[in-house]
């Protein structure tokens, strides 16, 4: 059976820094300030998915829970696309000829994805242009904050290549962020979602030209790096345990997180900021 775990696999420990990791199936960069920006880097495809780069990246999203060095992450695609999903000749071809417990290997293994994205502390900012389809357009969902394009198209296509709509969480998390009756939409016909659509419907938190898009999600991001970093993974897991729960146990819960929250050192920054009339300068513990 397969295991869709590339040979090369960079992180199966419990990672500190991945400032200056080396991805081998995207492109992977970390500023100073501690802003990761995961590109992929497959122009000529449309920037598809493989075995070997959902693996990785899903490693990524699982090592992120344990890094001290990065706060925010970007994700983008290359050159005018952000992500046609799997590859037609790398992923599906392969599909066709598996077994089922193979397929269940592999649908485990991207949903695992999503989990990753959603667990790991680090606000995810997708900037999305061009084709934004199948599991990119998943990777664009699982994500906290997305901005786009005009010219940017959202597919959640799989009924168009005879499977269901529901893949890597999307019957779960494309009805939260636009309705269950546009979600349904979308996962029975397959069409693209316009920007503009995206954009009224709360897909997008907002559109910019191309020329601007990178330079917008990294203003973004180097935002809420600046901020209280481990209070805003507190807000990220919270919004994302909280769909479990009833309001009585929401409101618990918050008052648990935010007690946590008022034990650290960010919190007594701000207080002696707004006493000094000063701006405070977070450091995330």
């Amino acid at each position: 059976m397969k295991h869709f775990i590339p040979d090369d696999s960079p992180m199966r420990s419990d990672t500190r820094s991945l400032a200056h990791y080396h991805a081998n199936h995207f492109d992977w960069q970390c500023d100073t300030s501690g802003v990761g920006v995961v590109t992929l880097n497959r122009p000529e495809r449309k920037n598809p998915l493989t075995f070997a780069s959902y693996a990785e990246l899903r490693d990524l999203f699982i090592s992120l829970r344990h890094a001290n060095d990065v706060r925010v992450i970007v994700m983008q695609g290359a050159c005018g696309n952000f992500c046609s999903g799997g590859d037609v000749h790398d992923i599906i071809a392969p599909l066709t000829r598996m077994t089922m417990p193979e397929l269940l290997s592999f649908t485990r293994m991207t949903g695992e994805l999503v989990k990753a994205m959603r667990l790991c502390p680090q606000p995810i900012v997708a900037a999305i242009d061009g084709v934004c389809a199948g599991a990119g357009a998943m990777l664009a969902l699982a994500s906290d904050v997305r901005l786009g394009t005009p010219q940017a198209r959202v597919s959640y296509l799989f009924s168009r290549v005879g499977l269901a709509g529901a893949d890597m969480g999307a019957c779960s998390l494309l009805p939260r962020v636009i309705g269950q009756g546009r979600a349904s939409e979308l996962l029975f016909s397959g069409r693209a979602m316009t920007a503009d659509e995206g954009f009224a419907w709360g897909f997008f938190n907002q559109l910019h030209e191309p020329s601007a898009l990178t330079q917008a999600a990294l203003q973004w991001a180097t935002s809420l790096a600046e901020g209280p970093t481990f209070a805003h993974g507190m807000t990220k897991t919270m919004l994302h345990q909280e769909w479990n729960m009833s309001l009585d146990q929401a409101i618990e819960a918050e008052a648990q997180a935010q007690a946590i929250c008022m034990q650290t050192q960010d919190f007594h920054r701000a207080y002696e900021a707004f006493a000094a009339k000063q701006h405070p300068v977070f450091q995330g513990n």
